[in-house]
Parts: structure tokens; C-alpha cells; sequence
């Protein structure tokens, strides 16, 4: 097993303070974040990406904006993909979800709304029960839980 090490911050009782409570708190929801990096390689397909949300159970947790982490992340994001994401879940969700620019720059200044609008997206957006399915094929991936099962069968290996 892995020690637990120190990690940055834990200012409060409620924050993880330790590498493993980090990994755990990050394990056990699907985050929009999560979404925009799945996709399905079930044998034959050619458009496996993005996979689409059919969401039965979504939960809202609040977390403290990270700018630097934000920012960090935010050229390796599909912006479509997530901007497509928030759609599908959108009736789900109460309150309704902040709205995000329909492009953004990556390069340049983003206002401090955006960057909390992305971060609300992103990271307090938890899918706990529901599928993603492969627009190529119609697989469904079952979510149960916060957790993602990509695994394939056999025959679609």
C-alpha cells in the first residue's frame, strides 16, 4: 500500500489533507471532468468520442476554485465535448447550471465568472447513477455509484 503523504492545503476538518484522501475523493464521483476524457474502443469503432451522458442520479458537491489547476487543465479539455455534456445533464440539475461561453480561448485572460463557471462544471458536477453511450455503436456503459464501467465483453474486444 501506498504511505500517505502530505498534500498542500487541508486548511479545514472537511478538506483531504493526505495523498490517499485525495485519491479517494476523486475516485468515487464522475466528474464532468472525468467524461470529457472517456471514450468507447469497442471492437469496429471509428467515432468512439464523446461518449453521451444518459444521467438517472447527478449530485451538485461544492469544492473551492483552483485558478492555477483550472487553467492548468483547461487546454487538454475537449471545449465541445463539455459544452455538449452540460447540455445532457442540464434537466437534471437544480440549481440550474451556470452558463459557459460557447468558445473559449485558452490562451487569453479568462474573466474570474468564467473560471468559476468551468470549475462548478467540471469539478462539483458528480454523475452517480445513469450510462454513457458510444455514439458509433449504442453501447451503454453502466455508471453506478459515481464509478464508470468501461469494461469490455469479451466480443467486443
Amino acid at each position: 500500500p501506498r504511505a500517505e503523504r502530505a498534500i498542500p492545503g487541508g486548511r479545514d476538518r472537511h478538506e483531504p489533507k493526505t495523498y490517499n484522501q485525495v485519491r479517494d475523493l476523486f475516485l468515487r464521483v464522475m466528474r464532468l471532468l472525468t467524461h470529457n476524457y472517456l471514450k468507447s474502443t469497442v471492437r469496429g469503432t471509428e467515432k468512439g468520442y464523446p461518449l453521451t451522458i444518459e444521467a438517472t442520479t447527478i449530485e451538485i458537491e461544492k469544492s473551492p476554485v483552483d485558478k492555477e489547476l483550472l487553467l492548468e487543465l483547461l487546454h487538454k479539455i475537449d471545449y465541445a465535448a463539455l459544452l455538449s455534456a452540460v447540455r445532457q445533464i442540464a434537466p437534471l440539475c437544480d440549481p440550474p447550471l451556470p452558463e459557459l461561453p460557447n468558445h473559449i480561448d485558452t490562451a487569453a485572460d479568462l474573466d474570474d465568472a468564467v473560471i468559476i463557471n468551468l470549475h462548478k462544471v467540471l469539478f462539483d458536477i458528480h454523475i452517480v447513477e445513469g450510462q454513457l453511450v458510444c455514439p458509433d455503436t449504442g453501447r451503454k456503459f453502466l455508471v453506478s455509484e459515481g464509478i464508470p464501467n468501461m469494461i469490455l465483453h469479451e466480443d467486443e474486444i
